[in-house]
């Protein structure tokens, strides 16, 4: 039957997808315009620290300012979450983001800021990160159901990864262009256009929050979520590994390879932009693939993950490394999708902050760690042997967490998961967690 929107002189108007609702558009919308601001900010904090006078080990200061409170207000921003309304936990996150970074442009702008001062600043974004990522994640996970959530989760991921790969070459042209201080005036104008778009979220599906026992309590009743779940806690405890060790491959060792055989930051920023052009090209996959066994697929598309560390350890020229980067970029993105599918399939929704902040802890908390470590590695064992142990580190790990059945058996589901985690659940029977 033809519709009368389809009768000729009649022009048919242009519906948005049944999975992307209003809460949904919001939020990818507003997820663009912070990806774009903070990847561009990341290159201007640093030439900040570096225009005032500072040197690699200062940049290192102000990076590490802002990982600790992330690290340490991770689990708390969690149980805030899902505790009180997490459009509002949002908010107020990127007002605190949009005065920090407010505050960091001004003095960038005014002249000789102290590396203290940049900090503190930078701490200061940190901790709104730590309150706004859990409770993100958790809204968003709410804003789809039924079967096309993973489509939804990977159109969602694919916008973010663009927008990150173009902030990043954005910012690094506009650095070179303003300077570093008008960069960050345009990431604050960025969060608070964000905050704006998600204050106007509707949260009028979600069941009222009952009292608790306090915060505490809280945060217990998520780690029984989290540790109750072996597939859960046995792929946090990968990533927290694989995480930290490519992170410190990237970080500390890429630059040095570039610099030594690949002809300097050029190559490298190449590179990167390739395994950006990866993830992109993954969450485009996946809005068309949905694998039945979510994570044993996953996980095997983390293997090749180890790839740019053992190129790096050759090294190679920088057309492979770059095929080695993209590769690896597309296979680590099948993951993220099928992980946020898991998680928005099995976890009740009012604990999706608490779990999700116990997801993004395990993925951080090793993290300053591996790159503190990653100078002296390479002072004992020289600086091949220690890409080779990078890469050992991520195939050793993803082997592991194949060992726990719940990773290769969990299945995706056709119907809505249950309320709650003490309600019956007949999917899990009839094709779950074997």
């Amino acid at each position: 039957m033809t519709s009368t929107s389809d009768s000729p002189g009649i022009p048919s108007r242009l519906h948005r997808p049944a999975w992307a609702g209003r809460n949904y558009s919001l939020l990818t919308a507003a997820a663009i315009v912070t990806s774009l601001g903070a990847n561009g900010s990341l290159i201007a904090a640093a030439f900040a620290v570096l225009d005032a006078g500072g040197d690699g080990g200062d940049v290192g200061l102000v990076a590490a300012a802002r990982t600790l409170p992330l690290v340490l207000f991770l689990l708390i921003g969690g149980a805030v979450a899902d505790r009180f309304p997490r459009h509002r936990v949002m908010v107020a996150a990127n007002a605190l983001n949009f005065l920090s970074q407010g505050a960091f442009a001004v003095l960038v702008l005014a002249g000789e800021p102290r590396l203290w001062q940049m900090m503190l600043l930078t701490a200061l974004g940190g901790t709104g990160q730590a309150f706004f990522s859990p409770a993100a994640e958790g809204m968003l996970m709410s804003s789809v159901s039924g079967e096309q959530a993973s489509r939804a989760f990977a159109v969602f991921r694919m916008a973010m990864q663009g927008a990150a790969l173009g902030g990043a070459a954005l910012g690094g042209a506009l650095v070179a262009a303003i300077g570093p201080g008008w960069v960050l005036a345009v990431d604050a104008a960025a969060f608070a256009i964000a905050g704006t778009l998600r204050s106007f979220l509707d949260v009028s599906h979600i069941p009222p929050r009952t009292p608790g026992d306090g915060l505490l309590a809280d945060l217990k009743e998520g780690w029984r979520e989290f540790a109750g779940r072996p597939w859960l806690w046995g792929i946090v405890v990968q990533f927290s590994i694989a995480n930290a060790v490519v992170g410190a491959a990237d970080a500390v060792y890429g630059p040095l390879v570039a610099r030594d055989s690949l002809g300097g930051p050029g190559p490298w920023g190449l590179a990167l932009g390739a395994f950006g052009a990866g993830t992109v090209a993954g969450a485009l996959l996946m809005t068309r693939w949905k694998p039945r066994r979510l994570l044993f697929v996953g996980t095997l598309c983390i293997f090749p993950l180890a790839l740019p560390s053992a190129a790096l350890a050759v090294p190679v020229p920088i057309g492979v490394l770059c095929a080695v980067m993209f590769v690896a970029g597309t296979t680590v993105e099948v993951f993220g999708v099928s992980w946020m599918t898991a998680l928005h399939q099995e976890i009740p929704e009012e604990k999706l902050s608490r779990v999700s902040a116990y997801d993004w802890f395990g993925s951080v908390s090793l993290l300053p760690l591996a790159t503190a470590l990653a100078g002296p590695a390479e002072d004992a064992f020289g600086r091949s042997p220690a890409l080779w142990g990078c890469a050992g580190l991520v195939v050793a790990v993803t082997a592991a967490v194949l060992l726990v059945p719940d990773v290769r058996d969990l299945t995706r589901r056709t119907l809505p998961v249950a309320a709650s985690s003490e309600s019956p659940d007949p999917e899990r029977a009839a094709g779950g967690l074997g």
